[in-house]
């Protein structure tokens, strides 16, 4: 299974001088637990880090600084939408790390993979298959399934 059928679009960027409580808002906001760390303005929209709800939880309303830039993951782990969900889970077992930024072919930043899509994805293929596992089940249970050979 491809990482592109998987991860989110919906990229939601904070920048590293925002406010703690303002990254929090925005992930209420916009219904996401992560928020990805961009250049303060005027700068081009380059990802230096992500931010996460865990974060805010673990170490931002704790922290003596109130800034994003100061709870924020400075290395971005990203894998390109046409690589395999186990060569995701790879990466994310080797960067300790729950979430990926999902790049194009050009390096552009596409979406967000979590553990939890991954997840989501291949409890829907295992269902799938329970089902084609099912249907012959019943198949061979009323009889239908026998096959005969020479006679």
């Amino acid at each position: 299974m491809k990482v592109e059928r998987l991860y989110t679009r919906n990229i939601v960027a904070t920048h590293r001088s925002a406010a703690i409580a303002e990254a929090a808002a925005a992930m209420g906001r916009y219904r996401v637990g992560t928020l990805l760390v961009v250049e303060d303005p005027p700068a081009m929209p380059v990802p230096i880090g992500i931010v996460t709800d865990r974060d805010l939880a673990v170490q931002g309303f704790a922290s003596q600084s109130s800034l994003v830039g100061s709870i924020m993951t400075p290395v971005v782990a990203t894998i390109r939408e046409d690589a395999d969900v186990h060569e995701a889970l790879g990466v994310m077992k080797a960067h300790g790390v729950r979430r990926l930024l999902v790049t194009g072919a050009g390096g552009a930043a596409k979406g967000i993979l979590s553990v939890d899509d991954v997840i989501d994805g291949l409890s829907a293929e295992l269902a799938s298959a329970s089902a084609v596992l099912r249907g012959e089940v019943q198949r061979d249970a009323a009889g239908l399934g026998e096959v005969r050979i020479g006679g």
